[in-house]
């Protein structure tokens, strides 16, 4: 049987759609369905329940979908590990991180990265949505949050911390800024996030009960769904925001942002947050996926 076949199946029952199948594959929907439909004659069963909304495995095909999958995981795991000492990890490894943090943290790894692994192919997702990882084919994710999710293997790639900057020639011209209260009295650079948009956090490092907390409410003109915005528009003088150290501390070090407040720790959601290298929960951790992991907690050592 061929091994290909089994491999759309797989990827057709987790998308849940030959068209997007097809797209992943960059071919045509009617290609996938002939494989199925190869497949289907071959095993003598039918695998999936078309209708033109909808598209589900059969019992039986659930059924064979779960002998199937780990079949093909060892497969891979194979033919990985033989690679790997052979030559070194090949492959397509599928990396995703919010725009700003692939912006300012993975993009100017690349190029040390290629020359590391140059058997390895890398295609950079973007994007500040949530891609499920297992529908999207997704190798390695790098999420900003407090925990990991419980449907993921994850491991710590950096703490990171919340400033609240302001440029200098803001600073200059505006009313003062010496207390947090103070933001009342000026119109901040917003994320479109609830709980980024209406208020900020703060307290002092040796107050973390909830008590020490003080809540603070923000109003502004702009607000925008991209980090990248918000710094270019606080280094142009038009007002104060709420940014993470890893983006904005190369323009503190060169004084183009100024930190507000250093004496607090800010948020605007939880104080214990970090950026998460996160996979897929399977049996194995591919040679791509592992090297991957060792490369970044190296740099952002």
């Amino acid at each position: 049987m061929d091994v290909e076949l089994l491999r759309i199946f797989v990827e057709v029952a987790r998308r849940g759609s030959f068209a997007g199948v097809a797209r992943d594959r960059d071919t045509d929907p009617s290609s996938i369905s002939r494989a199925i439909t190869q497949l289907e004659r071959e095993i003598g069963f039918r695998l999936f329940q078309r209708t033109t909304r909808h598209l589900a495995t059969t019992e039986a095909g659930a059924l064979y979908l779960a002998r199937v999958e780990p079949l093909l995981d060892e497969l891979a795991q194979a033919r990985d590990e033989a690679a790997a000492v052979s030559g070194g990890p090949i492959g397509m490894l599928r990396l995703t991180a919010s725009v700003a943090f692939g912006h300012k943290c993975l993009t100017p790894l690349l190029p040390l990265f290629r020359k590391q692994f140059p058997q390895l192919q890398v295609e950079l997702l973007m994007t500040d949505v949530n891609l499920d990882l297992v529908t999207e084919r997704i190798d390695l994710a790098i999420r900003l949050a407090p925990s990991v999710t419980a449907d993921v293997i994850g491991t710590k790639l950096l703490t990171t911390q919340y400033r609240v900057c302001a440029s200098p020639e803001y600073l200059r011209v505006s009313p003062v800024l010496a207390d947090p209260a103070d933001l009342s009295n000026h119109r901040v650079l917003r994320f479109s996030l609830r709980d980024f948009r209406s208020r900020w956090l703060f307290r002092k490092p040796d107050e973390t009960t909830v008590t020490g907390v003080q809540e603070i409410q923000v109003d502004g003109d702009i607000v925008s769904s991209n980090a990248l915005v918000l710094r270019d528009l606080a280094v142009a003088g038009s007002g104060p925001a709420l940014l993470a150290n890893w983006l904005v501390d190369d323009d503190i070090a060169a004084g183009r942002l100024v930190p507000l407040f250093p004496e607090y720790q800010v948020t605007a959601t939880s104080f214990d947050t970090a950026a998460w290298l996160l996979y897929p929960s399977r049996t194995y951790l591919p040679s791509k996926v592992r090297v991957t992991i060792d490369f970044l907690k190296a740099q952002f050592r």
